[in-house]
């Protein structure tokens, strides 16, 4: 198996101005990720960019840059011109890395890029148990369901399932419920195909870009993340949070 990662960067964050090259020991938040991502089996790792600050700061690194146009409205967006600049085939198989994840295991690639390897779905992610009751009411953790053959039912900002009988005890069960884990795998070519599709009005009620795939009818590999990441940079305190986590020991 052989497979691309691409970590899509925009120097704009609502929340945290500049986020990828946010300072963290010396070095800039997006050259950690990256470094983070070519320790696994990748046989290519690409930050796809359109800001020069960004290119600039990994000049002096062995991190490959692929500049891309400024119009993109979503990462996937930004990764379908990547699949076009790196000529890759339909069944070539791309990882989309978040560029705020510092701290993401590198087995993590390895494992959802061998998860769509072995499956018929074009498109493959990962997910971890809640561990908190606070974390199933929380918009922000963004929730989802499986089915028996480890394909995605559905993503939810909201409480799913819903334990109808247990939900308001002092102790829910949190035995069926997972949070999603922003990794993602595709075929090229469905990397293309999913840009073609029109925008479905779930994906718009949740902000979940994934809804849009499953809205018209394809399928999404889904599997327990073999390590539990640690929370990625969303705001200052987050950034903090991660640079108490890599400090020098």
């Amino acid at each position: 198996m052989s497979f691309v990662v691409v970590i899509p960067a925009r120097f704009s964050s609502t929340r945290l101005p500049g986020k990828p090259l946010a300072d963290i020991h010396g070095k800039p938040m997006i050259l950690w990720v990256a470094e983070q991502a070519q320790k696994s089996t990748a046989l290519r790792v690409v930050v796809a960019t359109d800001d020069t600050r960004i290119r600039d700061a990994l000049a002096s690194s062995n991190v490959e840059v692929c500049m891309t146009g400024s119009h993109h409205e979503s990462g996937t967006e930004r990764l379908a011109e990547v699949v076009e600049s790196l000529e890759l085939a339909a069944d070539d198989i791309v990882v989309n890395v978040q560029g705020d994840e510092p701290l993401l295991p590198p087995a993590l690639v390895d494992q959802v890029a061998s998860l769509l390897a072995n499956s018929t779905a074009p498109m493959a992610t990962l997910a971890t148990p809640l561990e908190h009751v606070e974390q199933l009411q929380d918009p922000n953790v963004v929730k989802v369901v499986g089915n028996a053959h480890g394909q995605a039912l559905y993503f939810s900002r909201s409480a799913v399932p819903f334990d109808r009988d247990g939900t308001a005890a002092a102790a829910p069960d949190l035995s069926h419920c997972r949070r999603h884990i922003g990794i993602y795998a595709y075929r090229a070519g469905f990397i293309r195909h999913y840009l073609a599709l029109p925008v479905s009005p779930l994906e718009q009620l949740e902000k979940l870009e994934q809804l849009r795939v499953l809205w018209h009818g394809e399928s999404i590999a889904l599997a327990d993340a073999c390590e539990v990441p640690l929370p990625g940079v969303d705001t200052p305190a987050d950034l903090e949070a991660v640079r108490q986590q890599l400090a020098p020991r």
